[in-house]
């Protein structure tokens, strides 16, 4: 297992997202330092590249080792960025922490928000594997969710790392719009098994149309413990795509 990499990226959450490929585990198992901004947005985005440091945290370990085919190979509808969480690792937080972690991460949205000239409420409930999801309910937050998703995902950066600098606490907060998150996660899911039905009944490789990094490591988990087929990412960014194959 890569046990450290430093990457690039048009923001810095999209080289977070690339090192965490490279390294084939989940944001919960790393920590990462900030080497150089994207610009001097509030999302981080310029001309320039992102830069981060990325390594293992000491108790990680590796997590990851129409018509159907015209859909399948190039055809489909645009697929947005979904992100991957772990269940928590490390101590157990009591509820009061979990209620604070939580309560920090939404008043960060709404001193967001407020600048952005945004009104919405964050609701705020628990995940299936222990994380705390915050989703920015209301109307026309198109903005916040930006094109191919990488507005949000940068949002989250932003809002984890304030979060856990004022409490000095680490618990994996997944910030949404609206339920965008689950409904991208379910669609790329629902790509994955058919790109693993089709490899194994034909027998020859699927190729997926290019996806971000996010996208890219749902499929690779998603069929991980699928034994008819393996999975490979192949290609150069951004035309970086995931190629299913018959075992």
């Amino acid at each position: 297992m890569i046990s450290e990499v430093t990457t690039e990226g048009p923001t810095v959450a999209e080289a977070l997202d690339a090192a965490l490929e490279e390294m084939g585990v989940q944001q919960d198992a790393v920590e990462y330092e900030v080497l150089s901004e994207a610009g001097k947005g509030l999302f981080g985005a310029g001309g320039k590249p992102a830069r981060v440091r990325v390594w293992l945290k000491t108790t990680a370990t590796d997590v990851v080792s129409g018509n159907e085919d015209e859909e399948l190979e190039g055809d489909l509808p645009e697929v947005q960025r979904t992100l991957e969480f772990s269940a928590p690792t490390g101590v157990d937080l009591t509820e009061d922490e979990l209620d604070a972690i939580a309560d920090a991460g939404a008043a960060a949205i709404q001193e967001i928000l407020l600048s952005l000239g945004i009104e919405a409420e964050v609701e705020e409930y628990e995940g299936d594997e222990g994380e705390i999801i915050l989703d920015i309910v209301g109307d026309d937050l198109g903005l916040l969710i930006g094109r191919h998703g990488r507005t949000l995902d940068a949002l989250q950066i932003l809002v984890s790392a304030i979060a856990n600098r004022r409490l000095d606490q680490r618990h994996p907060l997944v910030v949404d719009v609206s339920g965008y998150r689950h409904r991208r996660r379910m669609k790329l899911e629902e790509i994955a098994r058919r790109a693993a039905d089709r490899a194994s009944r034909q027998r020859r490789p699927v190729e997926l149309r290019p996806m971000t990094s996010f996208e890219r490591r749902v499929i690779h988990m998603l069929l991980r413990d699928d034994r008819r087929v393996v999975t490979e990412s192949e290609g150069d960014e951004p035309r970086r795509m995931v190629v299913v194959r018959p075992r």
